[in-house]
This record gives C-alpha cells, sequence and structure tokens, in this order.
C-alpha cells in the first residue's frame, strides 16, 4: 500500500508539522490557501492534490486549535479517466445545517466521515466548509491511500515504550462505558501531553447525536484541537510508519476490527469496530493501552504484532495522530 499524507496550515510553522508525520507519507505542507466566503460559511480551498499513485481511499482531518465553537464538514471532488467528479459531502461536526449536497455519484461515496473512490481517483480537491467566528490556527490533512494491500511485516527497530496514563472506558461512565472507546482513548493521549481531560467530557463534545455515536474520527481530532493539541487521521501502510511515531515519542489511536480468537488476550472477545492506543513496541510484541479493560490497572497490555497487524492495519490502518507541537 501507498499512502500520502497532504497537509496544509495556517499559524503553524511547516517544520513543525513535518516534525510528526512518517516520512513516508508526507508530501508536504502547503501555506494556508485564501478562504472564500459562501453565505454565512467559510470556505477553506485546498490546492489540487495528486497522489503518487491512483487513490481508493480518501480521509480528511480538520484540526482548528482554537476552543471556540464551530462546526465544518469535508467537501471532496475527485479527477477520474480525465474529468472532475460532483462535490460530495461528509458528515457535519458540530452544531449546524449546511446545505445539502446532491447525493455522491462515481467515483466517490462516503461513509460518514471516510469518502472511497471507484475507480481509483488520480487527483483530489477537497475544501472544508466552517461555520464559525475567524481562527488564525488550523491545519487540514487529507490522507490517501491506493487500493494495495498493507505491509504487515513488522519493521525492525529499538524498543519504545511511551508513558500514557491508562483510563478504562468502563470506569468513565456506568452507562455508557461500553461506547466510549474514542473518548477515553483521545483522553489518555491527551493526558500524556499534560491536557488532562475527562473522557465523559470528551464524549459530550465529540457526540453525533444525528449518527448516536461517539467514534466520528474528525470530531476526535477536533476535541484535542480545542485543547491545543494539534492532530490528523493517517491511513497506516505498515508497521515503520507506526514505529517511526512510537519512536518520537508520539502514541497513536488505532482503529481495529477482529473476531473471536484473532487477538490473544484482547479486553474484549470480539468487535465491530474499537478504539485503543499503541504505546510502544518491544519485539514482536505491540504494547497497548485498551480502553475496554474493566479497570484501569488491566488497561496496559501486549499483543502479538502479527494478530494486531489483522486486526487494525489488515482492516482500514486507521489512526488518530495526536501531538503537541511544542514538544517535537
Amino acid at each position: 500500500m501507498t499512502t500520502d499524507l497532504f497537509l496544509a496550515a495556517a499559524g503553524v510553522e511547516a517544520r513543525a508539522l513535518e516534525g510528526a508525520v512518517p516520512p513516508a507519507c508526507l508530501r508536504g505542507v502547503d501555506p494556508a490557501p485564501i478562504a472564500a466566503r459562501d453565505g454565512a460559511d467559510t470556505l477553506l480551498m485546498l490546492p489540487t492534490w495528486t497522489p503518487r499513485r491512483p487513490a481508493a481511499h480518501l480521509l480528511p482531518s480538520f484540526a482548528p486549535l482554537t476552543d471556540a465553537p464551530l462546526a465544518f464538514r469535508f467537501e471532496v471532488s475527485a479527477l477520474a479517466d480525465g474529468e472532475w467528479s460532483a462535490w460530495a459531502a461528509s458528515a457535519t461536526i458540530g452544531a449546524a445545517e449546511f446545505a445539502p449536497l446532491p447525493s455522491a455519484t462515481p467515483p466517490l461515496t462516503c461513509d460518514v466521515d471516510v469518502f472511497r473512490a471507484a475507480p481509483a481517483v488520480d487527483a483530489v480537491r477537497l475544501r472544508v466548509r466552517v461555520r464559525a467566528a475567524a481562527s488564525a490556527r488550523w491545519i487540514v490533512a487529507l490522507s490517501t491511500a491506493d487500493a494495495a494491500a498493507p505491509d504487515l511485516r513488522l519493521a525492525e527497530g529499538a524498543a519504545a515504550r511511551l508513558e500514557v496514563p491508562a483510563l478504562s472506558q468502563m470506569e468513565a461512565d456506568a452507562t455508557l462505558g461500553a461506547r466510549l472507546c474514542s473518548p477515553t482513548s483521545v483522553a489518555m493521549v491527551l493526558g500524556y501531553w499534560g491536557r488532562a481531560a475527562a473522557p465523559a467530557a470528551l464524549a459530550a463534545e465529540m457526540f453525533h447525536p444525528a449518527l448516536d455515536i461517539y467514534g466520528v474520527w474528525p470530531a476526535a481530532v477536533r476535541a484535542a484541537g480545542a485543547r491545543g493539541v494539534a492532530g490528523y487521521l493517517l491511513r497506516f501502510p505498515d508497521w515503520r510508519a507506526a514505529r517511526w511515531c512510537l519512536e518520537r515519542g508520539i502514541p497513536i489511536i488505532a482503529s481495529v476490527r477482529y473476531a473471536a480468537g484473532e487477538l490473544g488476550g484482547a479486553a474484549v472477545a470480539a468487535t465491530s469496530g474499537h478504539l485503543l492506543v499503541l504505546v510502544g513496541l518491544e519485539g514482536d510484541t505491540v504494547l497497548v493501552n485498551d480502553p475496554a479493560a474493566p479497570t484501569a490497572a488491566s488497561v496496559p497490555r501486549r499483543y502479538r504484532a502479527d494478530e494486531l497487524g489483522n486486526a487494525w492495519l489488515a482492516r482500514g490502518g486507521i489512526g488518530y495522530v495526536l501531538f503537541d507541537l511544542a514538544r517535537l
């Protein structure tokens, strides 16, 4: 698999962002484009981005580094067979009702926050529709990947272990605990960066009422940005990219799926979608903070890299990468 990460930023130094992205994925940091007004909305119009290989998976994220109220959605157009598609929209993050776009048409489809292209596309245009007061600091990212299989071989390297605080989603809320893996994982990483936040408070911010879920990925990046922690979403192509982050002190919140018996020692026997925090690598073992554990003391886990690779990399490889710009 070839994964590209395109970035654009306002009020953030490109060098700082370059230190937070695996070099094999980074395609550069563009300066902030001129924002256009569209009625009550601001449109951040990103440049045309061209992946190294035709892209089948498109994953945008937006990190406004402000706690001011705002709402946004992503709108994507893609180039396939020499023609640009109509714009397709993601779900809206935040309290706003944007004018609807026509239903997505080939080659693009969108499932909440992930765009897929069939056939694969040669170039992408991304715009972010924002309803908010002006913000001086923000980061837009687009992760693109082709349809090839990821490399599941564990990259060699020194052992790495990050001291990420352990939190259990089951202890976070007696009623909703089983649904709070994403807010609890974000809380652990924010605590690591010195921005302690209660999982329940994050859950209230990240909840998407129309979808009745707490795990909309761009909402997690937005919640971190409101606390001054930057971030992006990345479709990880291999363990090498993950090791690069961990060796530089950056934990990864990984989205996993597995059936019963596929992940030895797992906090839950099977899941159709779960978030956990990668905190280190030792030999052929991945060190994990799994929020599904019943208590904080049982959150730290050791999973076999081959099994976790099948549960994570082979089933999307999506990761939240949240980092403190001042500490990189």
